[in-house]
C-alpha cells in the first residue's frame, strides 16, 4: 500500500458524519468515522459482526452498548465488541466531536 494523504473534507458525509470507507482507499482494513453531531443526534440502535471505538474528542456521549449505558466526554475511547447491539446520543450541551473506528475494510451495519 502506498503512503497517501485524504482530507477529511473529501470524504463523503452522511447524517453526522464524514465516512472514510478503508476498501475504498487501498485497501485500508478499517473505516473511520468523523463524527460532528449537534445535541440529541446519534444513530439508532444497530450491531456489526466487528469491533467499533468511538474516541470523544469533545462534548459527551452517552453510548448504550448492550445492557450497559455509558457516558463519555473529551479524552475517553469507548470500545464496543463485535455483535454488541449498540447505539450513541449527544447528551451535552455543545457539539459532540468524535472519531469512530469500525475495524473492518468496508461498513457492515445491521439496523435494529
Amino acid at each position: 500500500m502506498d503512503v497517501r494523504v485524504v482530507n477529511r473534507d473529501e470524504v463523503p458525509l452522511s447524517n453526522i458524519a464524514r465516512e472514510l470507507v478503508g476498501a475504498d482507499h487501498g485497501g485500508l482494513g478499517a473505516c473511520i468515522l468523523f463524527v460532528d453531531a449537534p445535541p440529541g443526534r446519534g444513530p439508532s440502535p444497530h450491531t456489526h459482526p466487528y469491533e467499533e471505538v468511538l474516541i470523544v474528542l469533545e462534548g459527551e456521549v452517552t453510548v448504550v452498548a448492550g445492557d450497559r449505558e455509558i457516558v463519555a466526554r473529551d479524552g475517553d475511547v469507548v470500545v464496543v465488541p463485535a455483535d454488541t447491539p449498540h447505539a450513541f446520543t449527544n447528551t451535552g450541551e455543545g457539539p459532540l466531536r468524535q472519531i469512530d473506528i469500525h475495524l473492518n475494510a468496508s461498513f457492515d451495519t445491521t439496523w435494529l
